[in-house]
């Protein structure tokens, strides 16, 4: 016999009352503005080199290592990172990841070497790499099932809508203040943020400005703990979490194409001039950000439908990354035109898997406990593709002088993440310990 509780997603398919209170999307808004503030620190170094370039007397070969050392430590960190949230909670994770962070692109704008550069962009990596598993772990606490995936897309748009106003608003800094205030200008707002985070953020329960209403619409649509948390090794060994791994690899794969390679291809291909291509070259982002709420609200919205998890989830983790091929069809556009149209709706149907596969964690893990640590596994995963795929496309760039080869072969890596996603992912519920 089931019983179908007030705002339960049977209750809210037949119309009856649902939560009354907004405190979540409060808590929502504010941890989206820390991602995005993440994601300016995070691109600060890629705009400012160009500007550091003379100070400093950066080669080539410093520029890239200096852009590279944050991907490095970034994955590393990324299992302690979910680690630290499941022990600690994502109100103390959060304030001191952002605290670090802000600490670390400070001191970049302090530093007169290229070695304490790469140093504090490895630290920042570092300490950045809670933020996301941090981010999971506070949807999965305040968000019932229902609207999990909208909230997962809306913070996770947080780092679309940060990288695309890192260029305006660091490209300002730098011609007002110069590129060593700009880091440091940078560091303190993220230090602020840190510091308002710790002071206003609570749990649910323990939230002072939360209506009852609220708690209880949203505890009675979340899932009950069925096990025991799992340790890191009981979790690699489910299939589960291998197919989120390689699943959000794939996604990424495909992402990253948009940060790393995609300006010299459009200026080199269609040899744009820099104000035609600094219009043109915003398009997939904003088609991404457009992607991730439309993947977010499909995926919530087949859930109050009465749809199974299981289905909600695949869809939009199937079907978006069926559409991130399609970047492949930019290697073969005559014009620009074309071009922008397919990588647009690669990076819109990309972004649309993510605002799902956010939302996986809290899905399928056992037990409360277990949910930033599986973010943080994925996450692990899907940022090596942030070191293998520019690496990999300059390589095959060097011997073919195309970017044929390298979009077709990131085309068809979207294929293999919708059949990780399709068929290697089991059905989508809460995973149980294994017994001996």
């Amino acid at each position: 016999m089931s019983i179908n509780l007030p705002g339960s997603a049977a209750s809210v398919a037949t119309g009856e009352k649902t939560a009354t209170g907004k405190m979540r999307y409060a808590i929502l808004s504010v941890l989206s503005v820390g991602i995005a503030i993440n994601y300016i620190d995070r691109a600060a170094m890629s705009v400012a080199i160009p500007f550091m370039s003379s100070d400093l007397h950066l080669s080539s070969t410093d520029s890239g290592l200096l852009l590279s050392a944050f991907f490095w430590s970034y994955v590393l960190f990324q299992l302690p990172g979910g680690w630290l949230t499941d022990k600690f909670g994502p109100r103390i994770t959060l304030a001191v990841s952002s605290l670090g962070w802000g600490l670390a692109t400070a001191f970049c704008g302090l530093s007169h070497s290229v070695s304490a550069l790469v140093g504090f962009r490895m630290l920042l990596g570092a300490v950045e790499a809670p933020s996301y598993p941090a981010s999971s772990s506070t949807v999965s606490r305040w968000f019932p099932r229902q609207e999990r995936s909208f909230a997962a897309a809306t913070f996770n748009n947080g780092s679309k809508i940060g990288g695309t106003l890192a260029i305006p608003i660091i490209s300002f800094l730098i011609a007002a203040v110069g590129w060593r205030m700009t880091f440091v200008i940078s560091g303190v707002i993220a230090m602020a943020w840190a510091i308002g985070w710790y002071l206003w953020y609570r749990d649910p329960r323990q939230h002072k400005t939360v209506n009852r209403e609220e708690v209880e619409f949203i505890e009675a649509n979340q899932e009950a703990a069925t096990g025991a948390a799992m340790s890191i090794r009981q979790l690699l060994r489910q299939r589960t979490v291998q197919a989120m791994m390689f699943g959000f690899f794939c996604v990424n794969f495909v992402s990253y194409f948009f940060f790393t390679w995609f300006p010299t291809y459009l200026v080199e291909t269609f040899h744009l001039s820099l104000m035609k291509f600094g219009l043109l070259g915003m398009l997939p982002g904003i088609a991404a950000i457009i992607g991730g709420w439309f993947g977010g609200l499909l995926s919530d919205g087949l859930v109050r439908r009465g749809v199974s998890l299981n289905v909600a989830r695949k869809i939009p983790l199937v079907f978006g990354m069926i559409g991130s091929s399609v970047i492949g069809l930019a290697a073969f556009s005559p014009t620009v035109t074309l071009a922008l149209a397919a990588l647009c709706f690669a990076n819109f149907s990309a972004t649309c898997a993510s605002a799902a596969l956010w939302a996986l964690p809290s899905d399928v893990a056992p037990n409360r406990a277990n949910v930033a640590t599986i973010g943080g596994i994925q996450n692990m995963a899907a940022n090596m593709a942030g070191i293998i795929s520019p690496i990999l496309i300059g390589i095959l760039m060097q011997f073919t002088h195309s970017f044929v080869i390298p979009l077709v072969l990131a085309g068809i890596v979207g294929l293999l993440g919708a059949i990780a996603y399709g068929w290697w992912l089991p059905e989508v519920k809460p995973m149980h310990q294994p017994t001996a």
